[in-house]
């Protein structure tokens, strides 16, 4: 009996089905761990440098810029909607929209503060510097979830806006910043070109921020939300990255790790959020 030869092509194709499964199986199961209403909404994440001065500046930057590729890597649109620069170099502040199924339900697990330890590229002493940053990752809420927000209770100021990418809008005061006077948050928008565009913005980003301290003080007990109101120095880091003397990025509150720094800074940062999706799908089993 000869070989039929188009055995080989069913062959591939069948491993590159169980592959394609294996995937969807693969996050099915984690999405299965994602219990709370917004998971599956698109997120709003913050990026703010700490202690360190430049060195955390610049740290926050390549914080962005992890964030921006791990979320291209999952194909989800990334919009910058406000981005303050350093004085020398980095960022001062950075907010970004991520637009995907889910992309709320991931990136919550980055909440908290992330330190880093490298030969410092400022120095020219070659000394090693540890530097902290913070992100914070908040759900977009829509018109069906009731966030009550006064307009007695909001003070609105409009700026004219400065920095990279912001040249087209300088020469009027588009930029809107507006304070919920109740609980002390302040939310800015400055990227888009008329004041009604980023007044829009900020109000959808303020409903966001409102509706996530609500679920702070509700869940505060079950600790879902970690360290993110903790201050941005040592002792309160969710994780660390050692460029120097060796390469390693830890989880503190899973052990997750790896040796291949690049790869994270490269957006490889499901390793970090599955373990601790995982770790707190079983507190939510226990408690």
């Amino acid at each position: 009996m000869k070989d039929d030869p188009d055995d080989g092509s069913s062959a591939a194709e069948l491993e590159r089905t169980t592959a394609e499964l294996e995937q969807r199986l693969h996050r099915l199961e984690f999405q299965a761990m994602m219990a709370d209403e917004l998971d599956i909404n698109n997120a709003y994440l913050y990026v703010h440098p700490g202690a360190g001065g430049t060195e955390s500046c610049d740290w926050a930057s390549m914080l962005l810029r992890m964030y921006t590729r791990w979320a291209e890597s999952k194909g989800y649109s990334v919009k910058t909607v406000d981005l303050q620069s350093g004085e020398t170099a980095g960022i001062r502040s950075a907010m970004l929209k991520i637009e995907g199924d889910w992309a709320y339900g991931y990136l919550k697990a980055e909440n908290g503060i992330h330190r880093l330890v490298r030969i410092s590229p400022f120095d020219a002493n070659q000394r090693r510097h540890t530097s902290f940053a913070s992100v914070f990752a908040s759900p977009e809420v829509d018109d069906t979830i009731e966030v009550d927000i006064k307009e007695g209770d909001l003070l609105v100021d409009t700026f004219r806006s400065s920095g990279a990418g912001g040249q087209h809008v300088n020469k009027t005061d588009s930029a809107v910043r507006i304070t919920h006077l109740p609980t002390g948050i302040v939310v800015q928008c400055m990227n888009e070109r008329s004041q009604h565009q980023n007044k829009e913005i900020a109000m959808q980003i303020l409903r966001s921020r409102i509706y996530q301290r609500k679920l702070e003080e509700q869940r505060a007990e079950m600790d879902k939300i970690g360290g993110e109101k903790s201050d941005i120095a040592w002792g309160h880091q969710i994780r660390s990255y050692v460029f120097h003397p060796y390469t390693l990025v830890k989880d503190h509150r899973t052990d997750a790790e790896t040796g291949n720094v690049q790869a994270v800074m490269d957006g490889a940062i499901d390793l970090f959020i599955e373990a601790y999706l995982h770790a707190r799908a079983g507190q939510v089993k226990t408690a």
